[in-house]
């Protein structure tokens, strides 16, 4: 007997797992005002009888049984309980800007993994999907930069020298203790997102898993918004050289993919995506390794040989077909010439006029820069490679854009060893970042 891939229970316990970090995180990413993130705002005198109900929120939330939330005391404290004997509020030096709970979301995040990557078989376009969605359903926007500079203040006051005047109310540190740095709302964040990143970049390079479009622009979307493009140069390589499962024998087995396929081509929405979100963090090496397993592939040329030039072409090899039948009916309406004479007079001249005009409209298209900023074409590149590479050079463009000055009169200053190296990589390809002739008052 032949076991089933999954069992009904796997995709149950995927959902549930998805509703676990939905259940999670609801809190944050609610659009009502909460009392944790508002705490920094109040005044030092609030009493605690206020703070009773974020924290059974909080304790709901997390799944812990109401059985064990510690209800705090119900008896209003005066202001003046809050104050130590110099002045200061004692919340003022213990506050700690709400961020994400690190350990809540890795134990999500593991829980999810294990839920997908348990059962043995080739997963469902729609499991895969399920796993990556339930991952990017957790919160893992950035901490405001007003709570983060409050608990570097509330860190600094604590390690001055004034504070060691505590020890007379019998709270001095003893010789032992060694204190612990905290890490900081903002790279509790980072490793949130860290966490999630590199949770889906597990789940799409599992060697069963087939990266479909969707799953890829599931995958791209996920790690735009977490701000990590480093990843997806080899993630869209795998979208064409990654192989096939296959189950055979109740084992599975790999074939090999031919990766200039036009099928392989990847979208230019998602294509468009991912080289957005690297110009967003600025790495140019991710642009570029996006650029080449895009546009620059000979799947995404075939590709748009296939969508762009198989129509047109069909066209203009029936064009002459199309003057020989015209011009045989003109020569039936004239008595001057034979037939065949008028015929052939005809169809020179509808093919010659056709020919001529489609000649100065094609290089009129395909020589017209009006669209170039900063990348054109070198002088004497032929226009069938203009057109081929067209979407490479417009990508090329918004890189040297986003990486150099935006001033159009700063344009060739551009200094370091990055752009030097892009300047260069841009000529290899033909073409040429900021030609002189083409800039304003050289022409």
């Amino acid at each position: 007997m032949l076991r089933r891939p999954y069992p009904p229970s796997s995709g149950l316990r995927l959902c549930q797992a998805c509703e676990l970090v939905t259940g999670r995180q609801w809190i944050h990413s609610a659009k009502r005002p909460s009392a944790a993130l508002s705490l920094g705002r109040r005044s030092a005198d609030m009493s605690r009888a206020t703070l009773a109900w974020p924290i059974a929120a909080r304790s709901f939330t997390t799944s812990q049984p109401c059985s064990k939330v510690k209800q705090p005391s119900q008896t209003p404290q005066p202001a003046e309980a809050s104050q130590s004997r110099f002045g200061r509020t004692g919340g003022a030096a213990t506050y700690q800007p709400p961020g994400p709970d690190s350990a809540a979301v890795a134990a999500a995040v593991d829980r999810v993994l294990r839920t997908f990557l348990g059962p043995v078989g080739i997963p469902s376009e729609q499991f895969t999907l399920t796993a990556l969605r339930g991952i990017a359903q957790i919160d893992v926007r950035p901490v405001p930069d007003a709570g983060e500079r409050r608990s570097e203040d509330a860190a600094a006051e604590i390690r001055r020298p004034a504070s060691q005047l505590l020890g007379l109310d019998g709270m001095s540190p003893k010789a032992g203790d060694v204190a612990r740095p905290q890490r900081s709302p903002a790279q509790r964040s980072q490793d949130v997102v860290d966490k999630v990143s590199d949770a889906a970049y597990t789940i799409v390079t599992h060697p069963p898993v087939v990266i479909t479009r969707n799953i890829l622009e599931e995958y791209v979307r996920l790690q735009a918004r977490l701000g990590r493009p480093q990843s997806l140069p080899q993630i869209l390589g795998l979208y064409a050289t990654k192989p096939k499962p296959k189950m055979a024998s109740g084992s599975i087995r790999y074939v090999e993919r031919n990766p200039s396929r036009a099928d392989n081509a990847v979208d230019s929405a998602v294509a468009e995506t991912a080289l957005g979100a690297a110009i967003e963090a600025k790495d140019l090496g991710a642009a570029v390794g996006i650029l080449e397993n895009t546009y620059s592939s000979k799947a995404s040329l075939r590709s748009k040989l296939i969508k762009k030039a198989l129509l047109p072409g069909f066209a203009v090899a029936g064009t002459p077909v199309a003057i020989y039948y015209a011009a045989t009916e003109l020569a039936q309406l004239q008595h001057a010439l034979e037939p065949r004479i008028a015929t052939g007079f005809a169809f020179a001249g509808a093919l010659c006029y056709v020919g001529f005009t489609a000649t100065i409209g094609m290089v009129a298209h395909f020589t017209a820069n009006d669209q170039m900023k900063r990348v054109t074409w070198a002088s004497g590149t032929p226009l069938s490679h203009r057109w081929l590479y067209e979407e490479e050079r417009a990508a090329l463009d918004k890189i040297a854009c986003a990486f150099g000055f935006s001033e159009e009169h700063r344009y060739g200053e551009e200094e370091g060893e990055d752009f030097l190296w892009l300047r260069e990589y841009i000529l290899r390809r033909s073409m040429i970042l900021d030609a002189v002739e083409l800039m304003p008052g050289m022409n």
